[in-house]
Order: C-alpha cells, then structure tokens, then sequence
C-alpha cells in the first residue's frame, strides 16, 4: 500500500489488487481511524440533537453529536463520552452499545460505533476552534418525524436513530 497523502485525521492509499482473473490494478482508498455517534437522551424523553454548519457542504445540518476517533488508545466507549461533552454539552451517567456500521465501504475504512446516553447532566460545551454548534433538545417523536420528512439528511444520524426505532421496537 503506497500513501499518497496523509492528513491528521485521515490518509489517502492507493494498493496494488490482483483481480480473479490475474491481472493486476491499484485501487484508491481512505484510510480512517473510525469514529463515534452518540444519542443522547433527556430524562423527560427528548433527544439532545446539535445544529452543526458543515463548510464542506456549506450548509447547517441538524445532527446527533459524534467524533473522529483521534485520540490515541482511546476505546469508542470513551471516544463517545468525550464526544458528548465537547459537542453538546452533557456528560452522560450510562453510555451504552447501539450498533457499528461503515458509511462508504467501496472508497473509505471509517466504521462508526453508535451509543445511546442516558442519566445526562449538563456541563458546557468544549468546541474546537472552528466548531460552530447549536444544541436543542427535541421530543424523540419529532426528531423521528424529521428523518422521515427529510430535515435530517446526515447518514450517521439516520442509521442511529432508526436502529435505536427498531431496537425499542417503537414505531409512530
């Protein structure tokens, strides 16, 4: 595998393949450390969700806190906790496993691990330099509505919140 460039939060390789049929190519990938989504809920049964200006896109996107695994040694259990906190705001009393899931397979490694917090309590927010993040809490049955009429439209937030759906078994 030949790097051919390697940034803080990812590199880009390109490896040699062998085909079924012998010959050979090279295919490019994204190599990523992988990352964590976390859905935070509120004792009174609302979904802690962030408005997040997203500059590569150039938009704001209505998003479940998350993060890059970039600390080094750190277990997502932990990533997911850290994450929480610096995004929205809220140290979590129970943190636990939802499910793992890749988001672009055929060009990019990132498997994100999903967690849902529990028994939250409100600290403050520990932004980087360039995080411009909006926290609101939302009933979980109008955060539900907004997959479904389309105002949420990030990929990480979709799949955890219709596998915690499907896993509490609740359908609106």
């Amino acid at each position: 595998m030949d790097s051919l460039l390697k940034l803080r939060k990812f590199e880009v390789v390109r490896e040699h393949l062998t085909a079924p049929d012998g010959s050979a190519g090279t295919r490019e990938f994204v190599m990523h450390p992988g990352a964590v989504v976390i859905l935070p809920l509120l004792s009174d049964g609302r979904c802690v969700m962030i408005r997040q200006f997203r500059p590569a896109l150039g938009i704001e996107l209505w998003e479940l806190p998350a993060g890059t695994l970039d600390v080094p040694g750190e277990s997502p259990h932990d990533a997911a906790a850290r994450e929480l906190e610096e995004e929205a705001g809220y140290r979590a009393g129970t943190i636990s496993h939802l499910c793992e899931f890749y988001t672009s397979p055929g060009i990019l490694s990132e498997r994100i691990t999903a967690f849902v917090a529990g028994e939250l309590t409100s600290t403050r927010q520990k932004l980087g330099p360039t995080e411009q993040i909006e926290v609101e809490p939302l009933p979980t049955a109008e955060v539900l509505e907004m997959v479904r009429d389309g105002r949420i439209v990030d990929g990480k937030t979709i799949i955890t919140l219709l596998r915690w759906q499907m896993h509490r078994g609740f359908v609106s």
